[in-house]
């Protein structure tokens, strides 16, 4: 049941994706910061920072439309994507777009303001033929990765967001603030492998619960496809102080 609406959620985030899409734009930030406003994707990306602190990457396994987008290619290519060095990628991307940002931002004019609902058209992001010519390229580029490289191999690459809850989650752990993760009980492991299978990204649960080291894993979102799908119940939501 839980996947069930786990995967409801991120459908209908998907086909919210045309009004949404500005909320989540790493170009209108910086087109933003150049006017020194606040605009909604600040707003946006400022949240998933600071809730990834408590919950992770949940963002990413239940409300996020480039997600969805990705569950339903698995259809297509169910493949783990191969991770490894892969994976450093979207931080390279991150990390120049933040520079960008804060050089816009020191360069740009005017007092700073706020304001969710910058180059939006009553809060609607994709609003005109222009617009939809952007919203189809963005697209384009979420689907590629996935069709090519398999099991949401967009989020494991050039994800923009990612770091944002990554880099969250990890400060929340140094700082010991109470977090949900996923807790396993290892000895009633029985290794039939259903968690790998089962993980929209490809991630190799078998040997982290072997190793206990799927709480730390940056690369997880959270979504509890692995507890749902295990046999001997091994791994459970916990919600504490670590």
């Amino acid at each position: 049941m839980r996947q069930r609406i786990r995967k409801t959620l991120l459908i209908i985030s998907f086909l919210l994706f045309p009004i949404t899409i500005w909320y989540f734009s790493p170009y209108l930030i910086i087109l933003a910061a150049s006017e020194h406003i606040m605009n909604g994707s600040f707003i946006v990306f400022v949240a998933m920072f600071v809730l990834s602190m408590f919950f992770g990457r949940v963002w990413c396994g239940y409300f996020c439309p480039a997600g969805g987008l990705q569950e339903c290619l698995i259809m297509c290519n169910s493949a783990p994507s191969k991770q490894g060095w892969r994976n450093l990628i979207k931080y390279v991307i991150w990390t120049i777009w933040i520079l960008a940002i804060v050089i816009t931002f020191i360069l740009g004019k005017n007092d700073v303001t706020i304001n969710p609902f910058y180059m939006t058209d009553h809060g609607i992001s994709v609003s005109g033929i222009y617009n939809y010519l952007i919203y189809y390229g963005v697209i384009l580029i979420l689907v590629l990765p996935a069709l090519i490289h398999g099991r949401r191999a967009t989020c494991h690459y050039i994800c923009w967001m990612a770091p944002f809850m990554v880099i969250g989650s990890t400060l929340g752990r140094i700082l010991h603030f109470p977090q949900l993760y996923i807790e396993v009980d290892k000895d009633t492991c029985i290794s039939c492998g259903k968690c790998n299978m089962s993980c929209p990204m490809g991630l190799d649960v078998k040997t982290m619960v072997s190793e206990k080291k799927n709480a730390k894993c940056t690369e997880c979102i959270q979504c509890g496809a692995c507890i749902d799908n295990c046999p001997k119940k091994v791994l459970k939501y916990k919600f504490r102080w670590r």
